[in-house]
């Protein structure tokens, strides 16, 4: 198994890579679903959405932390077979829990869609998501037990097809059923990730088979022991995903009545909601795809160090993606506020630039909550994390209760108390995150240097974008233009500020 695994390094590179392509791939396939559907059923989407994650968390997501992080832990002690046992355990698990949650959502899918969603649009779709979310359980396991052995490869190749799957097949659909009701374009929309989630299943759970074929080694794990391990570590994960994704689900549910009770058309409401959750942030999304693979890769070496009792190690990595986050988050964001609203007129045919200022800073502060609670997540901060998880998300939704239904201010509440909620977060991982880790404070590397590189760089192509429209550049020449030209200059900023990018990207030792 050693000799198989990838290194730190190039798993974050081939992850990257792959994830890249794959994201550029599902912002396309948004983007070509956008103007299918239009905003409206965008809207209804988006409400959605936070519910099949609500069930995902209450299901899956905790035992999905488990088999990652345990299989992480049992390998580094030649346990195979232990690894195996966990990743059973949990599968059994997640079955034995679906099937009472699958079968009252869509018992109640009437009374979910109507009372707590507020449309009753969205039920077929809510029906439709219980079979996605079985398949997506089946997939997550085994791709994280990929994971945790250090396997990326299988996960990040298969994850690449399933977006061109998934594209071919809500896209397809769409595209012969088409023009429907609103509430049936979004149950074509769930069923192709239907189609999706079944390829997906299958694959991993057959590169898996392929992979352990043979004795196993190691001794195993006792039964109770084993199920103690996995609750130690599912319930504070799966727990703080629920809260927190019910948190998210009455957020988004909330914002179009909220808006509403501010004066605003019902359909227009949902309409600003597709807007800004489903076209504004995927947007500003977009260039954070390191994100996922570096805390994939990050996640499974934390527990390894800290089951080897080595912290000098979990410093190092630590540090390292701290900075990575900063090179790359902040000079993203920056650069998405001068080229993000021509470019998503260019795309959505639509203006989304009312908040990308505000939406853009958000999205670098989530950055760095997620790779700080990765860290807490990696040496056993679980429960912290998730009281974090649950502050940040309580302080959301109090904002958008308070905020969104004030006349003159609608949809700017949710996004000022996006903000408030994300730095808060983030203040606070990165306080937790020095106390258990033993970590040294280094606020150059992390923000000042690339901060002020990036806000030059940023401010250098306002001013050339402008010179380059005035002198009849399109929108898309001039905006390619400005990224190189601000990309370079960003390089020499944080050069001429004595940050060694070679050093901070090499992962190994």
């Amino acid at each position: 198994m050693g000799k198989e695994t990838t290194s730190a390094g190039q798993g974050a590179v081939l992850l990257t890579v792959l994830g890249a392509v794959s994201q550029l791939l599902g912002f396309g396939y948004r983007v070509a679903l956008a103007r299918m559907v239009g905003a409206q059923v965008m809207g209804l989407y988006q409400l959605l959405m936070p519910m099949y994650a609500v069930v995902l968390s209450l299901t899956a997501v905790g035992l999905t932390a488990a088999v990652s992080n345990l299989t992480a832990q049992y390998l580094a002690r030649g346990n195979a077979r232990g690894a195996d046992q966990v990743l059973r355990a949990c599968l059994k698990l997640f079955v034995l829990v679906l099937l009472p949650v699958g079968g009252w959502l869509i018992f109640a899918s009437d009374f979910v869609s109507v009372a707590l969603l507020g449309d009753a649009r969205t039920q077929l779709g809510l029906i439709l998501l219980v079979p996605c979310v079985a398949l997506t359980g089946v997939e997550n396991f085994h791709k994280h037990w990929f994971y945790g052995a250090g396997l990326v490869r299988p996960p990040a190749v298969t994850e690449l097809c399933e977006q061109l799957v998934r594209s071919a097949a809500v896209l397809g659909l769409l595209w012969l059923f088409l023009p429907q009701y609103p509430e049936r374009a979004v149950g074509l929309v769930v069923a192709g990730m239907v189609i999706c989630e079944v390829f997906s299943a299958v694959t991993l759970a057959v590169l898996y088979r392929r992979r352990r074929r043979g004795v196993l080694s190691g001794p195993g794990e006792p039964g109770a022991v084993r199920r103690r391990r996995i609750a130690a570590i599912a319930l504070p994960v799966g727990l703080n995903a629920l809260l927190g994704n019910l948190l998210g689900a009455a957020n988004a549910a909330l914002i179009p009545q909220k808006l509403v009770e501010g004066g605003m058309a019902r359909e227009d409401a949902i309409a600003q909601l597709g807007v800004v959750c489903g076209m504004t942030l995927p947007m500003l999304a977009l260039p954070t795809v390191f994100l996922g693979a570096l805390n994939l890769v990050l996640l499974p070496r934390l527990a390894r160090a800290r089951a080897l009792d080595r912290w000098d190690r979990v410093q190092q990595l630590a540090q390292r993606a701290l900075s990575i986050v900063g090179v790359l988050a902040l000079p993203a964001m920056a650069w998405m506020t001068v080229v993000g609203p021509a470019l998503g007129r260019l795309l959505f045919g639509r203006p989304v630039d009312g908040y990308l200022l505000p939406l853009a800073a958000v999205m670098a502060l989530s950055c760095f909550c997620s790779v700080l609670g990765a860290i807490l997540n990696g040496v056993g901060r679980q429960g912290t994390v998730a009281a974090v998880s649950l502050l940040g998300g309580g302080v959301q939704l109090a904002l958008t209760l308070v905020l969104v239904p004030l006349p003159g201010v609608g949809m700017g509440g949710y996004v000022a108390g996006a903000l408030v909620s994300a730095g808060l977060e983030a203040l606070l991982c990165l306080a937790l995150t020095l106390r258990h880790t033993g970590l040294a404070l280094r606020p150059l590397p992390w923000l000042i240097a690339p901060g002020l590189a990036a806000l030059l760089s940023a401010l250098t192509m306002s001013l050339l974008q402008r010179r380059l429209l005035s002198c009849g550049f399109g929108a898309l020449s001039s905006a390619g233009t400005c990224l190189v030209f601000g990309g370079v200059l960003y390089l020499a900023a944080l050069s001429a500020q004595g940050v060694e990018l070679g050093r901070i990207f090499r992962l190994r030792g």
